[in-house]
């Protein structure tokens, strides 16, 4: 198995350090560097090229949210996990709409924070189930005029339909079951919808579903 590397991005030394011995006792992650503030992270992104950065969002010097979109816009650009103290913070639709595979609370418990960082390298969205009402209350409040995405016309029916279930939250096998198909089908619908629609992964495809209407907050 190839070994995951990691920047952790943090103005607090000691957060630093307590995420570093809590990834480094998991086999398969290691932690190649650490940044002070928003400007080293975007810097050590580009040189040192990691799989995941686990970015604090509120920063000095370049905040979170602002060397979260640099960083994603870099080539070969690594998967984005936030980390916020807080619950209510009003970044968080902003950052999964820029890219961002997740968005985790610091009080998060440490097997739910390598569970994270599993499934957001392995392409998968998550948010902390503390923030999802922070999320869906955003997406109410999007506006609905305007034209449909590029690329949505080009989807299948049935590829439409996968795009609903990522937006309610399923995983592959979740969508099998629901389809009654396999995991594999489930996971080539996947690739060629975000594909199509020039994503880079499932949270891009969810966020896009909601802003499209596809799927009402709140409603199953």
């Amino acid at each position: 198995m190839r070994t995951l590397k990691l920047v952790i991005a943090d103005d607090e030394a000691m957060i630093r350090r307590g995420l570093r011995m809590l990834i480094e006792t998991e086999a398969g992650l290691e932690v190649t560097a650490e940044a002070a503030d928003g400007r080293e992270a975007v810097e050590l992104a580009r040189r040192v090229r990691p799989d995941l950065v686990l970015m604090d969002i509120r920063m000095p010097e370049l905040d979170g949210l602002s060397a979260a979109r640099q960083v994603l816009a870099l080539p070969h650009a690594p998967r984005v996990l936030m980390l916020t103290t807080f619950d209510e913070d009003e970044s968080v639709y902003e950052a999964l709409r820029i890219g961002a595979s997740g968005f985790l609370l610091k009080a998060s418990p440490p097997e739910q924070l390598l569970e994270a960082i599993r499934a957001v390298a392995a392409g998968n969205a998550l948010i902390d189930p503390a923030v999802t009402k922070r999320v869906i209350d955003a997406f109410k409040g999007q506006p609905r005029s305007g034209p449909p995405p590029p690329g949505l016309d080009e989807l299948t029916p049935r590829e439409l339909q996968v795009l609903r279930l990522i937006a309610r939250g399923l995983n592959n096998a979740e969508i099998a079951t629901e389809l009654v198909v396999s995991d594999a089908t489930i996971k080539t619908h996947v690739n060629r919808l975000l594909m199509k629609l020039g994503l880079r992964d499932r949270t891009q495809a969810a966020v896009l579903a909601y802003e499209a209407r596809l799927v009402e907050p709140g409603r199953q």
